[in-house]
This record gives structure tokens, sequence and C-alpha cells, in this order.
């Protein structure tokens, strides 16, 4: 049963980071080139996103819990670890990239002189860290799935 709970606490908390992060990918293209006024206008919308946080956490946290106890199991265990590994790297992206130019901003609410720089940053932070939100995602659900013996016969 608690493998269980941790199995759909992982893949929640995965699928919810990532839809966070599909939303900054896919906006990136129409907010990258935006002018100085537009651009702090419109990163307004992430106001109360830092709540997110919680989501970050529990998807790290349930998916080292479920590393741990299919440690044993080496099938879940290889994919269960590339998806630790992959939300860990979204947050070591987070803390190195996207936090220094929100502080560095004032959440948006100011625009220093290397703002376009910053934006850059902002940005593509999150961009990657959605491409990594959704290989942890894959591998959970690779870690999932029952094997096949068909298959297995055939690589033997």
């Amino acid at each position: 049963m608690w493998l269980n709970i941790m199995r759909f606490s992982s893949l929640l908390f995965t699928a919810l980071a990532l839809s966070a992060g599909l939303a900054h990918l896919f906006e990136l293209p129409n907010k990258i080139n935006l002018s100085k006024d537009d651009y702090l206008t419109v990163q307004q919308i992430y106001n109360g996103w830092a709540l997110l946080g919680i989501v970050a956490l529990g998807a790290l946290l349930s998916i080292l819990i479920l590393t741990c106890l299919v440690r044993k199991q080496k099938k879940a265990f290889a994919f269960t670890l590339i998806a630790l590994l992959c939300i860990v790297a979204t947050q070591i992206i987070f803390w190195v990239f996207t936090y220094p130019a929100n502080q560095q901003t004032n959440n948006w609410t100011i625009l220093p002189v290397n703002w376009i720089e910053l934006r850059k940053q902002w940005e593509y932070s999150h961009a990657m860290s959605a491409v990594l939100d959704l290989m942890a995602l894959i591998a959970l659900i690779l870690s999932v799935l029952p094997k096949d013996k068909k298959v297995e016969k055939i690589r033997n």
C-alpha cells in the first residue's frame, strides 16, 4: 500500500510540476522578445506562483522515498533514480539561475540595466526545467509499467 501511495504521489507531483513548466516553455517564444514595459507587465501573472514550491518539494520527497522503496527492483529503481536525478537537476537550475534573476528584479517588479540577460536566464532556466520535468515523468511512467515477457524473450 505504501508503495502505491508513493507511486501515485510521485506521478501526481511530477505531473503538476510539469504543467507549470510547460506553461513557461510554451509562452517563451511569445515573451522572449517583448519590450521592457510589456515584459514587466506580463511577468505579473506569476504573482503567487511561489506556492508551486510545495509541488516541487512534494515531487522531490515522494520520488526520493519511492527510490528507496524500489531499490531492490532493478528496472523500477533505475527509472525512479533517473526521475529523482531530473527533479534534483530542476532544483539546481532554479537556485542557480531562476532564483537569482527573481532576486535581482524583485520578482520582476523592477528591471535593472541587465534585464535582457536576466530575462534570458529566467526564461531558459524554466524551459530546461520543463524538459527535465518531462523526462522525470516519463521515467516514472516507465518505472511502473509491467515487464513485457515477450519483449524480455526477444532481448534474450
